[in-house]
């Protein structure tokens, strides 16, 4: 088991939380790496045993969670990755990343990053609009070189998951839209530094029901079918990521084989590549955010549980109302009362959970799961707040692999005028 009750106690792996918190303090990011190393091989593992699978990529999100030691370890396991700036592609080669298992997408490619890509050798730049593919263009024949592209198509299908993070609608900003994609494909194709080589496509994050994927595959192999007539031929698919994780116990999480089995036996026989860019599903249910409480506050209408973790820690809860459960990491006898569990940063909207049944007093622990995609990646310095520090467990032993800022170094790169 990865994280997981014993004697009453929470902890990752073969390691109590109190003895993390102990020695790393806290606010501190705990992961598990057998979750990290099980996530990815159930997606490796369905790709193998497919037929049109065999020579699948799976492409981690970068996004989601840009520790260099998680990097590390997708690659040394031989994921690719899926970024989305010239810092993460400078960030996964720094890890052990290899280039040509590197996809770039993104709407808003500098030609720096562009060039900084094409030195690279990257596998492919997910092109997501016709103003950035002349651009590459452009970059590329200044190079000498020709750019790897797939057009990133916009399905206009509904993911039914929370509108900022729905990214396949018509009135998304990501992708071109798929009644102007035969066009865009055709202009790429007679274009002198630009090889077309596959389709990309993603819908949207946190996805729980199958169905979406199935229909926006339907429009993508319409299209592959009408570029094959035009004399363009692709050699991969890219279907993108958004497969979710269970956030509570109602969340009913889709198996990885029963997703993308139905995909796969939909493209056999095609010859083409799959690719697949899962972000949270590799990284989500990994980790904890390990937390003490500072005070309890009783109010008139309500009770407060004031920990040391806040919204610059952990933004999901402020930014999407996101829920995280929230568990005493050492079980108490006394009965529980109804808080709102909020941090010390100087706004309402900070907050981890409301209206949770807790059972703790001042200076107990707090384990927020479900808090390895999109917590220390979207973290900040608000209220001059040093970042926590990141802990990887490994059977019975602690990694630290990101220590915890210190304030100095916040404000080490600001000047005071000279008068």
């Amino acid at each position: 088991m990865t994280i997981h009750l014993k004697d009453n106690a929470w902890q990752v792996e073969n390691l109590p939380l109190a003895d993390i918190a102990e020695r790393f303090g806290t606010p501190t990011y705990v992961y598990s790496r057998s979750a990290l190393e099980n996530a990815l091989a159930e997606y490796q593992q369905t790709l193998a045993a497919h037929p049109a699978g065999k020579d699948g990529l799976v492409c981690f999100a970068i996004k989601s969670n840009s520790n260099l030691a998680i990097l590390n370890l997708f690659a040394r396991m031989g994921a690719g990755f899926d970024i989305v700036s010239g810092g993460e592609l400078q960030r996964a080669l720094a890890a052990g990343a290899d280039a040509q298992k590197i996809v770039f997408s993104g709407v808003g490619k500098s030609a720096a990053e562009m060039r900084q890509a094409l030195e690279a050798g990257i596998f492919c730049f997910n092109v997501e609009s016709a103003p950035e593919l002349e651009r590459l263009n452009e970059v590329a024949v200044s190079m000498g070189k020709k750019a790897p592209v797939s057009l990133r198509v916009n399905p206009n299908v509904d993911p039914k998951t929370h509108p900022y993070i729905s990214t396949g609608l018509k009135e998304s900003k990501f992708g071109v839209p798929h009644d102007r994609a035969r066009e865009i494909y055709r202009r790429a194709a007679g274009l002198p530094g630009i090889t077309v080589t596959g389709i990309d496509c993603h819908i949207g994050s946190q996805l729980l029901d199958p169905s979406p994927f199935a229909a926006a595959l339907e429009r993508l192999l319409g299209l592959i079918d009408d570029l094959a007539a035009d004399g363009i031929t692709l050699s991969h698919l890219d279907l993108g990521g958004g497969l979710g994780i269970s956030y509570c116990e109602t969340d009913q999480q889709p198996a990885v084989k029963d997703y993308l089995t139905p995909l796969l036996d939909r493209v056999a026989g095609r010859n083409l590549k799959i690719v697949l860019e899962p972000g949270r599903r590799l990284v989500g249910n990994a980790a904890v955010l390990l937390s003490r409480i500072e005070y309890l506050k009783e109010g008139e209408g309500k009770n407060f549980c004031i920990i040391d973790a806040a919204m610059n820690d952990l933004m999901r809860p402020a930014l999407y109302e996101a829920w995280h459960e929230i568990r005493p990491v050492a079980a108490r006898s006394a009965s529980a009362k109804t808080y709102d569990v909020v941090g010390p940063v100087c706004e309402s909207g900070d907050f981890l959970g409301q209206q949770r049944q807790l059972a703790v007093e001042a200076g107990d622990l707090l384990a927020i799961f479900s808090a390895g995609a999109y917590g220390m990646a979207m973290s900040s310095n608000y209220n001059t707040r040093p970042r926590a520090a990141e802990v990887l467990v490994d059977g019975s032993e602690a990694h630290l692999i990101r220590r915890r800022e210190t304030v100095a170094e916040l404000y080490a790169n600001e000047q005071l005028l000279p008068k």
